[in-house]
């Protein structure tokens, strides 16, 4: 079993909390000591009780969720003798009701291409790696939202 630790942070300061008009920034410290500014995504809670410039949970699941398929897709592709220069996710989280009526995180998208030094991978090939990848994935193990890889080659 392995752990891991985020230490969130946020601190009201001189702000009246009690009239809902405080802001919504905080921090994400990790322990390698990097420590990410975060708030609430601006579509969520307006600006200026939000900042937009943050990292949201949102953003951040989505991300998670890409990160994750990132790394085993490299792992599988090293593995197979398959040299890749860049690879890029748009990735796209969608927001919305779930089948109980509450707002969720129902389904993610993710994006991935790869510039690769010579000829690209088959597309069959391609496909094997990135489902293989996907059943790796310890976060998309964990999540009950739809994962769906759409390759972009």
């Amino acid at each position: 079993m392995s752990t891991y630790i985020a230490t969130i942070t946020w601190q009201r300061g001189d702000q009246d909390f009690l009239d809902n008009d405080y802001s919504r920034g905080h921090e994400w410290s990790f322990d390698g000591g990097l420590t990410v500014p975060a708030s609430a995504a601006p579509d969520i809670v307006p600006l200026p009780l939000s900042v937009a410039e943050n990292v949201d949970p949102e953003e951040a699941f989505v991300a998670s969720l890409s990160s994750c398929h990132m790394l085993f897709f490299l792992s599988l592709a090293q593995r197979r003798k398959i040299v890749i220069d860049e690879y890029r996710d748009d990735a796209v989280g969608y927001l919305e009701k779930n089948d109980q009526g509450r707002m969720a995180m129902t389904r993610v998208v993710l994006r991935p291409r790869c510039t690769y030094p010579g000829e690209a991978p088959d597309r069959e090939t391609l496909e094997k790696l990135h489902h293989k990848a996907h059943e790796l994935c310890f976060i998309a193990n964990s999540v009950t939202s739809e994962v769906v890889t759409d390759i972009i080659e």
